[in-house]
């Protein structure tokens, strides 16, 4: 499997995370027994899905100006 493959599942795995996290915070705050922590659970997830997010968003972009590195205009 190469590299963008491990990435884009582990993004997939990432938003399933980030999901329950979210479920759980609104199960605490309904329940009113929230703390802070409960609240920061989401953050991790989120922060990584950004960041893999944003490298999935920029690979075909990038696959172009390779490529027309390569073809020396």
């Amino acid at each position: 499997m190469t590299w963008n493959n491990w990435l884009r599942q582990i993004h997939r795995w990432l938003s399933i995370a980030f999901t329950l996290a979210v479920i759980i915070n609104i199960i605490a705050m309904v329940q009113e027994k929230s703390s802070v922590w409960v609240g920061f659970m989401a953050l991790l997830p989120l922060t990584l899905l950004l960041l893999t997010g944003l490298y999935l968003f920029a690979l075909p972009y990038a696959a172009k100006w390779h490529g027309a590195g390569r073809s020396g205009g």
